[in-house]
């Protein structure tokens, strides 16, 4: 098979056999350790089967399926490549993937055609059970608002010369409106790859890298 076809699933598929207890292609899914990237990086130099940049594709791949997402829980631990368990998900992690597989489910539920059907059977629906349904989604979003974490105070960043920047640095990465603790993966000029805390691995540009 030649290495510019290989696609993500068929790395997965690859790394699942080199290190089955770190990786799976179904079932259960095990966070990966923050950095995993270079480790799995330096265990597939001699690899010609995949190269860095499909390796780094297939791990966001992997990071960004809803099954792993489900698998980022307060409490579980981490595992290196060898399933060794190296560090407990916090809170913080267990709430970004938390939103992130929300925010991805929705997308993919807004793309789908709405069915028919399922619209006219609620036509007959009487208001009692309407209130009652609009109650019950009303105390299941006043439930999660109530788990979200405290806001923390703002954190005053530090803009980074590209230059400066480094694979394993410690640095603060701007996703949206919120900065996000992260580990430099790769430098690339004014690419920079970055791995979040809740795993998944991101690219981003130099000026969006920050230190605290």
């Amino acid at each position: 098979m030649e290495t510019k076809r290989i696609t993500s699933k068929e790395i997965i598929a690859h790394l699942a056999e080199k290190f089955p207890a770190c990786f799976t292609v179904e079932g259960p899914v095990k966070p990966l350790k923050v950095g995993i990237f270079q480790e799995l990086a330096q265990a597939l130099a001699e690899d010609d089967k995949v190269s860095k940049t499909q390796l780094r594709q297939a791990l966001r791949h992997y990071t960004s399926s809803w099954r792993y997402l489900k698998s980022i829980k307060e409490g579980a631990q981490r595992v290196n490549l060898s399933g060794e368990e190296i560090e407990a998900i916090d809170a913080e992690q267990a709430s970004f993937a938390a939103k992130t597989l929300k925010e991805s489910q929705e997308k993919f539920a807004n793309k789908k055609p709405q069915d028919k059907k399922e619209n006219k059977a609620y036509k007959g629906t009487k208001p009692a059970e309407k209130g009652s349904t609009t109650k019950a989604s009303k105390a299941k979003f006043k439930a999660v608002k109530a788990k979200k974490a405290p806001a923390k105070k703002p954190v005053k960043l530090n803009k980074v010369e590209a230059n400066a920047l480094s694979a394993g640095m410690k640095v603060m990465v701007q996703v949206g409106n919120s900065p996000l603790d992260a580990t430099i993966t790769e430098v690339a000029g004014k690419d920079v790859s970055v791995q979040l805390t809740s795993g998944m691995v991101v690219k981003t540009q130099a000026d969006k890298i920050f230190t605290k």
